[in-house]
Parts: C-alpha cells; sequence; structure tokens
C-alpha cells in the first residue's frame, strides 16, 4: 500500500480551488490571515481530491554560496505553504557537484535559514537524523527507497541534520542501472563539446550519439567501471534516451551522471561519478516523499525530463509535483551566487555577511529582521511572470518592524560641542525618557546631563538658511527630555575658521522639555553628555549598486562598473549615550533624529561598540504609496 504522507497519483491538471479560511498568525507584528495564490490553490485541490493527504515541500539550495533575498523568497513560500496545510518542509542540500561546494556554505544556509522561519515555522523544519540513509523496502514487489523527515519536536533527544542529496547517491546509482535495463539510457564517448553541439537548438534538430545503440549489458559494464574509476574526467556519460527531435531540447538525450574524480564534502572520495542535476531533483524529492516540489521559472522546462524520469523509472509510490514560480529580482541588486562569489573573491566587499549584500548573512548582520523580509515576501506575493521589485519596499517593512519593536536611543555621529555656561560645572542630572513612543511597555530610561554636551553639526548654522529652525545665534532650542538652550557664542578654529565649540545657555525652569511659559520653540535636537558619551564607530550603508539594474550593462561593460564608490561610509569618533557602551552584538536601536541602527555582530564589543545603519528614517515607499492615494497601511 502507498505511504499516507506521500501524494496519492501522479500530477495531474491544474485546476481552480475554492478560496479556504486562513489562519491568523499568533506572533505580535505577524501578518495576519495569509495569502492565496496559485500554487496554494493546486494545494487545495490536492488535498481536496484525495491525490494526498498530508503536504510536504522542500528548500533545496546548492551549497555553493550564501542564500540571499531570492531564496527568502523561496524559503517563506516552500515553509509558508507547509505552515498554512499542517504539513513539513524539508531542508536539503543539493550536493550533486563536488568542485564548488563546501561545508561552509551547508552551515550559513542552515543558521539562514533557521533563523528566518523562527518562531513562525520552525515546528515545519524537516530534517534527518545524523547519519540517516534512506531505507530500502519493497513496495508492490518492487524495490523502493524512502527517507521520512523529523521536525526537531519529534526528534527525542537525536541530533538532526539537513538532507543530503548526496545521501542518496547509491539509490540513484541503482536508478541509473535500472534506466539502462529498461533501455532508457546509455553509456555515451562523445566530449561535453560534442554533446553540446549535437543536442541542436529549439530551431534545429539535434544529432543522435554515436553511441545511442550500444547494447544494454555493455552500457551496463561501461557504467559499472566508470564508478570503479577506471576513466578519466570527460571520458564518458551516461545519458537519457529520449528524442533527440523533442521541440524542447532538455528532452534531446541529456546526461544524467559525469566523471568528476574530486572530493566531496559530504562523502569523501567514496564517488568519482556524480549524478547531474536534472538527474537528481525529481528522484531526491520522491525519496523524501516530496508533494510538491517548487521551483523558480527558469525550471519549467525541466518540468518534462522530471516527469519522464519519474514515470519511465515506473516508481511504486505517489510522485511529487512540480510547478514554478516567478524569481524575486530587486532594484540596485544582484542575485547571481557566481557574481556575488567575485565580489567576495576580488575583495570588493568584506565576504559574505558584509551589510551591503544581498544575502541573508549579510541583512542579518545590517539588522534586518525576520519577521520584516517575511512580511516582504508576503506581500510581493507569487506570480508567473518575472518582474523588478523596488528595494524601498523592502526597506519600508524593515522600518515598520523596527519603528514598533526597537528602543530609541541617542547618539551624536559628527559630534559638534557645546558647552551651556549656566550650567553648575560638576553637576549632573539623570533626564528621564521614553524608550519607545509606539510601545508604552517598554518604559523609560535615564540619560545623564551635565554642562558640556556633544550635538550633531548639521544641528547649528551661524548663518542660518532660510528656513532654519535648528540653533543658530540668539535661537533658542529644545533639547530633548533635557531643557531648552540659547546660542550665545561661538568658539572657531583661527587656522580654519571653523566653528568648533558653540557656547550657550539654558532656562532652568524647562527640565524634561516643557515651557512653563507656553512659548514655542520651532526644533528639538538630540544630545549626548560629553562626561558621559562612549566613542563608537558608526557604518554607513548604502545601495552596493549605483543603479537600478546592475544585470543590464552595456555590452563590453563589466557590472562591476557599476558598483557604488559612496556605498560605505565609516564614522569613527561617534558620541553614543552610555546606555549603548554595553549593547550586545545584533541588538537594534533608533537613534533618534538619524535612522536605525544594529550593533555589529562581528566587531563590536562592550565599551568599543561599533554600530552598522540599518535603515534611515525616510520612507520612500510610504511617501509613494501616499502619493497614489493608497496610504501607508497598504502595505500591511
Amino acid at each position: 500500500m502507498p505511504d499516507s504522507n506521500v501524494p496519492q497519483g501522479n500530477a495531474d491538471q491544474e485546476q481552480p480551488a475554492p478560496a479556504q479560511d486562513q489562519p491568523t498568525a499568533e506572533r505580535p507584528g505577524e501578518l495576519g490571515a495569509e495569502r492565496q495564490d496559485f500554487l496554494r490553490e493546486i494545494v487545495l485541490q490536492d488535498l481536496a481530491s484525495g491525490r494526498i493527504s498530508e503536504v510536504v515541500t522542500r528548500f533545496p539550495p546548492e551549497p555553493n554560496g550564501y542564500l540571499h533575498i531570492g531564496h527568502a523568497k523561496s524559503i517563506c513560500l516552500n515553509f509558508g505553504i507547509a505552515r498554512q496545510f499542517g504539513g513539513r518542509c524539508n531542508l536539503r542540500m543539493d550536493d550533486t557537484n563536488p568542485t564548488k561546494e563546501d561545508v561552509e556554505y551547508v552551515d550559513s544556509i542552515t543558521t539562514d535559514v533557521k533563523w528566518l522561519i523562527e518562531g513562525w515555522a520552525d515546528h515545519c523544519l524537516g530534517l534527518k537524523p545524523v547519519g540517516g540513509l534512506p531505507e530500502t523496502r519493497q513496495v508492490g514487489g518492487r524495490e523502493d527507497f524512502y527517507l521520512p523527515p523529523v521536525t526537531p519536536g519529534e526528534s527525542r533527544g537525536r541530533a538532526l541534520e539537513p538532507f543530503y542529496a548526496s545521501d542518496y547517491f547509491e539509490p540513484l546509482y541503482r536508478y541509473a542501472l535500472l534506466l539502462i535495463r529498461r533501455g532508457k539510457a546509455f553509456v555515451c564517448d562523445h566530449t561535453a563539446e560534442e554533446v553540446d553541439q549535437m543536442r541542436g537548438a529549439p530551431d534545429r534538430a539535434g544529432e543522435e550519439s554515436h553511441y545511442r545503440n550500444r547494447s544494454v549489458e555493455e552500457s551496463l559494464d561501461l557504467f559499472e567501471r566508470m564508478r570503479a574509476g577506471e576513466f578519466p574526467d570527460g571520458a564518458r556519460t551516461l545519458r537519457a534516451k529520449i528524442d533527440m527531435d523533442a521541440p524542447n531540447v532538455w528532452l534531446r538525450d541529456p546526461v544524467l551522471y559525469r566523471i568528476r574524480h574530486a572530493s566531496h564534502h559530504h562523502t569523501g572520495n567514496a564517488w568519482c561519478i556524480y549524478p547531474m542535476y536534472d538527474f537528481a531533483h525529481g528522484l531526491s524529492d520522491y525519496i523524501e516523499g516530496i508533494t510538491h516540489s517548487i521551483c523558480t521559472l527558469e525550471f519549467e522546462v525541466h518540468r518534462p525530463l522530471y516527469e519522464w524520469i519519474l514515470e519511465v523509472l515506473d516508481l511504486p509510490r505517489a510522485h511529487p509535483r512540480q510547478r514554478e514560480f516567478a524569481r524575486l529580482n530587486v532594484t540596485y541588486t544582484i542575485m547571481s551566487k557566481r557574481r556575488l562569489l567575485r565580489l567576495v573573491q576580488e575583495g570588493l566587499v568584506r565576504g559574505w555577511d558584509d551589510p551591503r549584500m544581498p544575502t541573508i548573512s549579510g541583512m542579518r548582520r545590517r539588522g534586518y529582521p525576520a519577521e520584516a523580509i517575511r512580511a516582504f515576501c508576503d506581500r510581493i506575493g507569487v506570480a508567473k511572470r518575472e518582474n523588478m521589485v523596488e528595494l524601498g519596499l523592502l526597506e519600508h517593512f524593515v522600518r515598520d518592524d523596527l519603528n514598533r519593536r526597537t528602543p530609541r536611543a541617542m547618539a551624536v555621529l559628527r559630534p559638534l560641542r557645546v558647552v551651556i555656561e549656566n550650567y553648575p560645572e560638576g553637576q549632573v542630572e539623570k533626564m528621564e525618557t521614553i524608550n519607545n513612543p509606539e510601545d508604552a511597555a517598554m518604559g523609560t530610561r535615564r540619560v545623564p546631563f551635565s554642562r558640556v554636551v556633544y550635538i550633531e553639526q548639521d544641528d547649528f548654522r551661524e548663518v542660518p538658511p532660510p528656513k532654519y529652525h535648528r540653533l543658530s545665534p540668539g535661537v533658542e532650542v529644545r533639547l530633548r527630555s533635557a531643557y531648552l538652550i540659547t546660542c550665545t557664542g561661538v568658539v572657531k578654529d583661527p587656522e580654519t575658521g571653523e566653528v568648533v565649540e558653540v557656547r550657550a545657555t539654558y532656562d532652568p525652569a524647562t527640565r524634561g522639555g516643557d515651557t512653563p511659559d507656553g512659548r514655542k520653540v520651532k526644533a528639538t535636537i538630540h544630545w549626548v553628555s560629553a562626561a558621559h558619551a562612549v566613542d563608537a564607530e558608526v557604518r554607513l550603508y548604502d545601495t552596493l549598486f549605483a543603479v537600478e539594474n546592475p544585470d543590464d550593462v552595456p555590452e563590453g561593460q563589466d557590472f562591476i562598473q557599476t558598483l557604488n564608490p559612496d556605498s560605505l561610509e565609516i564614522l569613527r569618533g561617534c558620541m553614543l549615550e552610555p546606555s549603548l557602551g554595553e549593547a550586545t552584538p545584533g541588538a537594534r536601536y533608533q537613534f533618534e533624529r538619524l535612522g536605525y541602527f544594529c550593533a555589529d555582530a562581528e566587531d563590536s564589543r562592550p565599551g568599543a561598540p561599533a554600530f552598522n545603519r540599518t535603515v534611515t528614517l525616510k520612507d520612500a515607499w510610504a511617501r509613494i504609496e501616499k502619493k497614489q492615494g493608497r496610504g501607508s497601511e497598504a502595505a500591511e
């Protein structure tokens, strides 16, 4: 009998499905009712028809680089479907190419996925016991391989790890032998260049391999000897025998196995032949009992081969169903792992987790909350046609999340010394200020105030321009949660004429920023007590690329030429309120009037903090929506 946790039937025609009530997320700040889309309609139809009784999706990255925002969309989609329908989503390393894969990438992928789904869909995460391999069994009189997922909640103390396609090398090899025995695969001696040339093109028929009609016995012998390591790299391949005249070139006797004498990060030197992705993909899905194999659009033309392999092998359990959606493209961003790797290798960024990178680890280090990334992915939805999404929309969700969750703090990035001449020398007061006006439960804190404070250089003008209401000679301003002060004079550098110090007086009756006589003050500025300030480094980030579409460059021009020379500005000697001196790495704050910042996970330490600017306070996307008449709530 077929297993109840795998689909009961092969892929059928897409059918519209009735709407279903969606669960409401329980975590504060999470989205409410989950969306419906064409992929979820397929799942609903499969459940309603009885084709499946449980939903099992998968996220199968190749460990040849770090995950980026495009992968985040796929993670949110696959885990979101599993979460919505009470199913599971397997994390699998598609590690069939030993020359480009590394344990570093495996570890980073695992960390990124767990971080992104934590508290939202981690209960759906499908893993396997460490070292676990598919069990061999008989189903309907046929040999079958199966490795079911285990969630962390079901582990019973067992150590778990991701699935690996390389754990299926033995079953895949045996499936390949079965294809040969059934006359559906043959060993080919043509070079890779010859195979590519003979495949033809969509408007040109392919040419059959000179070895296509090899006997089953000879192909079996050669394939076994390929595994034994008798032949050098590139000497032979195993190819499917389908149709060299097929309109879809991927069905023109594609290569299923190639020889590659290379050590594998997971299997070591146990193998010298490795399956191609198209062969391993569908069979790995089958072995794990995947019900819905959701891929990006470039795999749509591969779907007929995916289905052909499963059908020709006549596998005893129900087959997984592949469907496709449009990949994510974001302005000022590249998604190619090959190009991202080049940025890392050429030292153009500070590693895969550089906060300017579109990688999940880079966004985490920059201070992006996982909840904001998930909200962004939910908002953009699932489509069948590719488009370009504004970076401002992602920043909008980051800003919205941080506004609600982060405590406020005062930091002066470009300090200007202010001496309050009538304030008692040696006196220190503790000014009470709220931590987050959006959340009263976050309470208040006490900030030290003294005779000398720092303010931002931009908050003072000796000769103010029109409509400038901040501090200038004779003008009164409010120091946040402290006093009203009035500029009485300046001290200048005798050589440059630059203002290096401002002299001021304060009104003792305005403690806390109130004006008992009701007079109006047009500006409130932030400050830090000089005697208590913490010296810090602050990194201001802009887009990594200077153009909206770095992939679209004129012929002969390198995408590297579109890098933004002003993507990073490092400020040293910044002055922070004392509470920030002990900020834990990864802690997020709103620096009042400046933006949202995150204590760097690598470089920040107690007493010597380093902060990354996550995003500015300005919300370009909200202004766009307001102009369009949609309002800021439309982003929800």
